[in-house]
């Protein structure tokens, strides 16, 4: 189409050139023609001023915008909060599986010891405050997760699909992790 449109262009230019026989024109007048012809310009440039005054006026402009607004017309409910922590939590725990299997493939190369013996000694070491600052967001996460992850495959059945019923197996999701995350941390 473009090949077209240029082939159509250029011969009606040619068509409307005095002379426009290719046979009564030199090569030399055909080519010094078709340069005067394609050295037009459609746009022209212009110098843009780097004055204090206009960066002012684009600052204060760019004060008035507004923010983004699906932050402040949404109000927060428990269905997209929920979705954002699913991924957070799956991020997280996957994190820490690879920084663990990652240290545990390279312990031997330095001489560490960091088997699951010497990891649960290390732990039991540890104060009733610091276990539960450690235990609790790890089995929170990992609960929370596994919880969210049922609520999932329960949608991929297409059940529980409906509004009202994801809102309460989404708060149902919330207690039966902060109730077994309590229950692993007691362990």
């Amino acid at each position: 189409m473009l090949a077209q449109r240029m082939l159509q262009q250029s011969s009606r230019r040619l068509a409307t050139q005095p002379g426009s026989s290719l046979l009564s024109r030199t090569p030399a007048a055909i080519i010094a023609s078709q340069v005067n012809g394609s050295q037009r310009r459609l746009v022209e440039t212009a110098k843009i001023s780097q004055s204090q005054e206009n960066d002012s006026v684009l600052a204060r402009q760019r004060l008035n915008r507004p923010v983004a607004p699906h932050l402040t017309i949404y109000k927060p409910q428990v269905t997209w909060t929920l979705s954002a922590l699913n991924r957070i939590t799956g991020s997280v725990l996957s994190g820490a599986f690879y920084i663990y299997g990652s240290l545990y493939l390279i312990a031997p190369a330095f001489g560490w010891q960091v088997g699951s013996a010497v990891m649960a000694a290390s732990v039991a070491k540890w104060g009733m405050l610091a276990k539960g600052v450690v235990k609790f967001p790890l089995a929170f996460f990992f609960t929370f997760h596994s919880w969210n992850g049922i609520r999932h495959l329960m949608w991929d059945t297409a059940s529980g699909i409906t509004n009202n019923q994801v809102q309460k197996t989404g708060w149902a999701c919330i207690g039966l992790s902060v109730v077994t995350a309590l229950g692993l941390c007691a362990l």
